[in-house]
């Protein structure tokens, strides 16, 4: 499996808007669903992706930790679903229901949205504020599938508490690593190579 680190798109970037479906749901998700959150968690992530798989079950507790707090979060997986059946839809809901998430999880099929945000790698992280300003663009924790150490999900935590309490975010942002995102052939965005 290739490692692949997260691009650190610029701080205080405005977040890119998109409109995609919930895989469980079917309802149509997009910036202004979240309207009313003070803030706005994108994370791409897929079903296939051993490192996705070591944090599965942080990612649930995280919806689930959060679900009275005025926190958005939506999950998009952006991955080529004909050369990787198991990031398929379908799949993607069977996944969803599993862990029980209480977030959208979407399918970005052109993959645009995935490039809008400049995501390279599943896991990958954007923390928007109330004016959906990246604040935090980083890892989950220090946890790897291989390293023995815990999945606490401390440093996302750490950067969602802050913009809740209205703290500022720890400018030291450790990049997400994880397995690349499968592009479509001829695909793949400038910043991935």
């Amino acid at each position: 499996m290739a490692l692949t680190p997260s691009t650190m798109l610029a701080l205080d970037t405005k977040a890119p808007d998109f409109l995609l479906q919930d895989v469980v749901s079917n309802e149509k998700f997009s910036l202004a669903k979240f309207a009313d959150k003070k803030a706005l968690l994108v994370m791409f992530i897929c079903r296939h992706c051993p490192f996705v798989k070591h944090i599965k079950d942080e990612l649930a507790q995280l919806g689930k930790d959060y679900t009275n707090q005025n926190l958005g979060i939506v999950a998009i997986s952006a991955n080529d679903a004909n050369n990787y059946p198991d990031d398929a839809p379908e799949k993607l809901k069977e996944m969803a229901l599993e862990l029980g998430l209480t977030f959208p999880l979407c399918y970005d099929e052109t993959q645009e949205v995935a490039k809008a945000y400049t995501a390279a790698c599943t896991p990958d992280f954007f923390l928007f504020d109330r004016n959906r300003q990246l604040v935090y663009r980083g890892q989950l924790d220090d946890s790897r599938p291989s390293n023995g150490i815990p999945v606490t999900g401390k440093d996302l935590r750490a950067a969602v508490d802050a913009v809740l309490n209205n703290q500022p975010v720890s400018q030291e942002q450790k990049p997400s690593v994880g397995c690349n995102i499968k592009w479509k052939a001829g695909n793949a965005p400038s910043y991935y190579n």
